[in-house]
């Protein structure tokens, strides 16, 4: 995959996306994917040129048609890159959780090592 901006604008399109949907349940032709949407054949080929250069799908000669199918490896690149930010968006939630959660001797020792609470330092005594 070129990058995450480039597979997103590739299936901002409706027709795109559509085509990307339809390539998910099975490999097919370019005449194909024109019989089963209202656009021509020479868009569907522009459009799968796009998602091709997208990373988004493969293609690969089968007598005189090529046949296009999702590329595992594209969809895999753009998967990573998005679960990166659930990751992110999980230990966010679960720090507001043990945030919010009662101050326990194993909690408090949680959140100061994550940094969720400073450690407090002693209080000096005040010489009279």
């Amino acid at each position: 995959m070129a990058n995450p901006s480039q597979a997103f604008a590739a299936l901002a399109d409706p027709t795109r996306r559509e085509i990307f949907e339809r390539l998910a349940g099975a490999p097919s032709a370019v005449g194909e994917l024109a019989n089963e949407l209202p656009v021509s054949r020479p868009a569907v080929s522009q459009h799968l040129k796009v998602l091709k250069d997208a990373g988004l799908v493969v293609d690969r000669a089968i007598g005189t048609r090529r046949v296009y199918e999702i590329d595992p490896n594209g969809l895999g690149e753009l998967r990573a890159w998005l679960d990166k930010f659930w990751g992110e968006a999980l230990e966010a939630f679960k720090a507001e959780v043990e945030r919010d959660a009662p101050a326990t001797p194993e909690t408090l020792k949680r959140r100061v090592d994550t940094g969720v609470v400073r450690k407090l330092k002693p209080k000096k005594e005040k010489r009279p």
